[in-house]
């Protein structure tokens, strides 16, 4: 078994330049290990943002070394950081980014071009992905025809199928109703039962207590980091 972290920043921040240059995160160490499930949490222009395309590789950072899986990721050029991407991260987003004249299985196999999977496995695999979810039966409907929660749990089979290390989620259930919201947080539970390592940004603190624990972001600062629920500092 890997018990290398899933997550490990050493004095990572990210500063624009300016001028003036804005830190938009200030330097943090963070651990998340392999199967944990931790929410992070921050008002509006607090550096969510920011922490999310560090850890999404989508941005790197200015200052500090970000492993992922045990790989410092400041090292790899544009082309290799695209290609880690691709293999170890899942992205679920508040929006579903869903092709809506391309079927469910269809655009959960289109996640799986981009990571040279054969052509001949994609459909087995983007089925297979559905059926996590409990969509196998709506593998033919296009996103018009489903609901709401179906549409996310498509977009989270979609971010599954490659199998990656880590599910990235940012404001999961931002366009869903109480019951579907619900749904898909359920499913989010069940997919780190199964052992998944699953983080999730968000403003709701109804989800933040979903977390083993939660990180708070404020002013680009990466707080202590607090027992879910509780309010209290570990």
């Amino acid at each position: 078994m890997n018990d290398e972290p899933v997550i490990e920043f050493r004095q990572v921040g990210l500063t624009y330049p300016g001028p003036p240059p804005v830190p938009a995160l200030k330097p943090c160490d963070l651990t998340v290990g392999r199967g944990e499930f931790v929410t992070v949490v921050g008002p509006s222009g607090s550096g969510k943002s920011t922490f999310l395309n560090i850890v999404g590789l989508l941005d790197s950072p200015t200052s500090g070394n970000y492993l992922l899986d045990g790989l410092d990721t400041s090292a790899l050029r544009d082309a290799e950081r695209t290609a880690l991407r691709g293999r170890r991260i899942g992205f679920v987003f508040q929006s579903f980014h869903l092709l809506p004249h391309r079927s469910a299985l269809e655009n959960v196999a289109l996640a799986l071009v981009y990571n040279g999977t054969p052509r001949g496995r994609r459909r087995a695999d983007a089925l297979e992905a559905l059926e996590r979810v409990g969509l196998g039966h709506r593998a033919a409907s296009v996103p018009t025809r489903l609901s709401g929660g179906e549409r996310q749990r498509v977009a989270i089979a979609r971010a599954l199928v490659a199998r990656p290390s880590l599910l990235l989620c940012d404001e999961p259930t931002g366009n869903l109703d109480t019951v579907n919201a619900r749904s898909v947080l359920a499913l989010l539970e069940e997919l780190h039962t199964d052992g998944m390592t699953v983080l999730v940004i968000t403003h709701d603190p109804g989800v933040a207590e979903l977390g083993a624990r939660t990180v708070a972001i404020r002013d680009g600062v990466l707080r202590e980091q607090i027992a879910a629920g509780k309010g209290e500092k570990r």
